[in-house]
């Protein structure tokens, strides 16, 4: 694997002028604004028999500007200025037409195309040209590399309560206030890069250079990274490089006429259950595409970073259907893996290392790749974190599947320890994978239809409402202390948000009820919402406190079955919790030198029975327990 990725990196040296160059391809493909007014145009098209630039520059004459063709399936066009002006106005639309080897004319939108938007009564997207006289000038420097991350895992479209498609400004100056305030220092933004179908949750991807205008426009979305770094939230962005739409009129799939250009081309180019099209990582233009597409987002947005959507598919020729994972080598290593694909990864991640190397690269990885998170030169993949993505599936089989007095407490453990020696793990309870329709989210498997009627703080607190309110501060909180490197939260979650999930579509009448996050919920005195929001921020205020996240894994000192207590240390902490269904314990000895409460999911502002007393300070004694030398009694 190192070999390959070395002569790629070789040959990248040898013939494109090194890694910085070939990656700069951003400015130089697509329609590009000169200095001197003109515009230069750059395409890859190597199926097409002729190729031409049309718009409302030229009155949509589809012959008037051609290509001139250029060696490896590349075309160029060169528009000089007007009087001292850009030929193509600002906000001009814009496509490129390909003579196809049928002789057909496909009008296309480029591969490169910055900005795209879809008129109300149209079905396609259009090619807009961004070239504005001011571009949004970045104000603040990004933050400094962050030990550990915790993570708020974001939809701009939905992060409103209101049933609309929200906007970059609105997340700016309302979801960003919120963010800061529960202690979240990082943002993860999904469903940016253009995508025609607003329900894909943006995985089917159309225009990969372009930020989705659904929200508004690049230099809102500028504003708003550039605001998320004045509070110290570094922001990362949810790539898609492992798929890309089947759409082909305003997206890549036979951008030349040809069913392969940046895709393989028969069985092996499109992808079974999602119905979408695999990219080439052999072809050497691909790779320019996608790497300077990441450079592109780090560069012109400021985005820190990134994680890489639907990685198991692209590391395995079956895709990781229909395909368990055990954790055997031979289940990692043999011709049933994408060379080329993992090959790809490396690059990007040493680019992204060499280039920027204060950005941070996560892998959604299910398969469990060994040294997926190593160095580059060691081998490794290269990614900073990978997700834990067992985790969310262990909380959701044992709330499902098992009675409160059959937890079992070595199982739960093991899941959130089992993890890859010194390679970092990011820790979720659940992602925005729970919370779609068909799935249901941990508060609401807790308890389901009460949270419409129950919640509020003037009924009587019932036993599903008493025991979905504490298993979800406790799931979350030994997730976050125990499960890894770093954390995770998808928005909303972290109050309970109750329903699921549902973009509009044609099942659903369009309606945008479920495509909404009701923060309003936590604002309410008389909701048990504030309770479940007002733990989840003290408990990430603790860590930036203590900072167990960036400390060595925890040492584990009590998992007990009957009594289902778990105990462990990390960061100087003591965390002890008491998973039984009706039992409390008086003078429970847990291994610990002198120590005071910080932290009680059981405190009244938690919506807890306030059965611990805070003031109290609790003293060791040279009393043997769980191989250690001192305990306490609690």
């Amino acid at each position: 694997r190192y070999s390959l990725f070395y002569n790629h990196l070789k040959n990248i040296e040898e013939s494109e002028g090194g890694l910085d160059k070939f990656t700069k391809s951003y400015k130089t493909f697509g329609v590009n604004q000169l200095e001197d007014g003109g515009i230069y145009c750059k395409e890859w098209a190597p199926g097409a028999e002729a190729v031409f630039l049309a718009g409302d520059f030229n009155g949509w004459n589809p012959f008037s500007h051609p290509y001139k063709k250029l060696e490896y399936g590349k075309w160029e066009l060169f528009i000089p200025p007007e009087d001292g002006h850009s030929p193509v106005p600002h906000g001009s639309k814009l496509k490129v037409v390909i003579r196809a080897q049928n002789g057909a004319l496909l009008y296309r939108i480029s591969p490169w195309a910055r900005y795209v938007v879809r008129d109300e009564d149209k079905v396609n997207y259009d090619w807009v040209h961004w070239n504005p006289p001011q571009s949004y000038i970045h104000k603040n420097p990004s933050p400094k590399r962050l030990k550990s991350l915790r993570i708020y895992e974001s939809h701009v479209g939905i992060a409103s309560p209101e049933g609309k498609v929200a906007s970059y400004k609105n997340f700016t100056h309302n979801v960003l206030p919120r963010i800061k305030d529960l202690g979240y220092n990082c943002v993860q933004l999904m469903a940016i890069m253009e995508h025609a179908y607003y329900a894909s949750f943006g995985y089917q991807v159309t225009s990969f250079f372009a930020a989705s205008s659904r929200y508004g426009t690049p230099d809102d979305l500028k504003e708003m990274i550039d605001v998320a770094h004045s509070m110290g939230i570094t922001v990362l962005l949810d790539v898609v490089h492992s798929h890309a739409s089947k759409n082909s009129e305003d997206g890549l799939n036979q951008f030349d006429g040809t069913d392969s250009c940046f895709f393989h081309s028969g069985y092996r180019g499109n992808h079974q259950l999602w119905d979408s099209r695999l990219f080439d990582y052999a072809n050497w233009e691909v790779l320019r595409f996608l790497l300077s597409n990441l450079r592109m987002w780090i560069e012109d947005y400021r985005f820190d970073g990134f994680r890489f959507d639907g990685v198991t598919s692209m590391l395995y020729h079956h895709h990781g259907i229909g395909t368990g994972f055990s954790g055997d080598y031979n289940e990692y290593f043999g011709l049933h893996v994408d060379e080329d694909a993992l090959c790809y990864l490396m690059l990007a991640n040493h680019m992204i290392n060499t280039l920027h190397p204060e950005c941070i690269t996560i892998a959604e990885d299910v398969s469990g790749m060994p040294a997926l998170c190593r160095p580059v030169a060691e081998g490794g993949g290269g990614f900073d974190y990978r997700l834990a993505m067992a985790i969310p599936d262990k909380w959701i089989q044992i709330i499902k599947e098992l009675k409160d007095e059959d937890w079992n407490m070595g199982n739960i453990v093991h899941t959130l320890t089992n993890r890859r020696y010194e390679e970092k793990y990011i820790a979720y309870a659940e992602s925005h994978d729970q919370a779609l329709v068909g799935d249901k989210t941990l508060a609401f498997r807790l308890m389901d239809a009460e949270m419409y009627t129950n919640m509020s703080v003037l009924m009587p607190l019932t036993p599903v409402i008493d025991r979905g309110i504490q298993l979800h501060k406790m799931i979350r909180l030994i997730t976050h202390a125990l499960g890894g490197e770093s954390y995770l939260n998808f928005m909303g979650n972290e109050f309970g948000h109750p329903e699921w999930l549902d973009f509009p579509r044609i099942g659903n009448n369009e309606s945008y009820h479920y495509a909404r996050r009701q923060f309003n919920l936590t604002e309410d005195d008389l909701l048990r919402y504030k309770f479940l929001n007002a733990f989840d921020r003290d408990m990430n205020k603790l860590e930036e406190r203590f900072g167990w996240l960036a400390s060595p894994q925890a040492y584990v000192s009590e998992k007990h079955e009957s009594n289902k207590v778990i105990a462990f240390e990390r960061a100087g902490l003591i965390f002890i919790f008491n998973f039984h269904p009706y039992q409390s314990y008086v003078d429970y000895r847990v291994v610990a030198f002198k120590y005071k409460i910080l932290l009680d999911s059981d405190a009244g502002e938690y919506g807890g029975h306030q059965r611990l007393d805070h003031n109290t300070e609790y003293f060791s004694e040279e009393y043997a327990h769980n191989y250690r030398p001192n305990s306490i009694m609690v």
